[in-house]
């Protein structure tokens, strides 16, 4: 029986003052062709189903032609809601992109499928602005899924380096704080992985190959 790891992207796709936003591709991308390589199975989700919209920004310069081509498992999600069997799933990756910190947050149904899958001992992953997909979980007995734990996300120092600050909704390092988590980053850009059990998180773009790659491992 192969793996099966359901894939959480978003679908907003713009930011405060009607900034362009969405998905950032290669926090998808390198998970997936990860994912794909180890021999598991993919289903892609977003709170609205369709087409993921993908942040411009994050085609810019010298993208591999093996990354732009995972674009198109991002044409036509499921629905979170049309998920009926959380349990089908190995583990849950959520990739960031400016996009989620609107509309990953508050979504009821992606919270009921992480905290099934946390408290099955299912692995939870999220990288760079994928960790605002924890911060609505709260466990059964009603604390936050984050409270206690060693987790990392896109820092509010990367977040003021993009300028992109203002346009949030929330800081999501000073959030993950507020609701108890022990927070770690390190200096801006640097791949850094934290795993807390089957809770894994990694800081940034630069950190999701490693955090995919601590996914095989577990479920390995």
């Amino acid at each position: 029986m192969s793996k099966h790891v359901l894939m959480v992207v978003t679908t907003a796709n713009e930011m405060k003052e009607g900034h362009a936003t969405g998905l950032w591709l290669s926090e998808f991308g390198e998970a997936y062709i990860e994912f794909i390589e180890a021999g598991y199975d993919v289903t892609v989700a977003s709170p609205l189903g369709g087409k993921a919209p993908v942040d411009e920004r994050s085609l810019q310069g010298d993208v591999p032609q093996e990354m732009l081509d995972t674009a198109k498992h991002l044409e036509n999600t499921i629905k979170l809601d049309e998920i009926k069997d959380a349990s089908a799933f190995d583990a849950v990756f959520l990739p960031g992109g400016h996009g989620t910190m609107f509309d990953l947050p508050d979504n009821e149904k992606l919270q009921a499928i992480i905290r099934e899958a946390y408290e099955a001992d299912k692995v939870v992953a999220a990288v760079c602005h994928g960790p605002a997909g924890l911060v609505g979980v709260k466990l059964s007995d009603g604390t936050p899924l984050v409270a206690g734990k060693v987790v990392t996300a896109f820092t509010d120092e990367e977040e003021r380096e993009t300028t992109l600050d203002q346009y949030m909704p929330f800081l999501l390092e000073t959030r993950l704080r507020e609701l108890g988590a022990e927070f770690i980053g390190v200096e801006n850009w640097a791949n850094h992985v934290q795993v807390e059990g089957n809770l894994i998180t990694g800081q940034n773009p630069q950190s999701t190959e490693s955090v995919a790659k601590e996914v095989v491992k577990q479920l390995s």
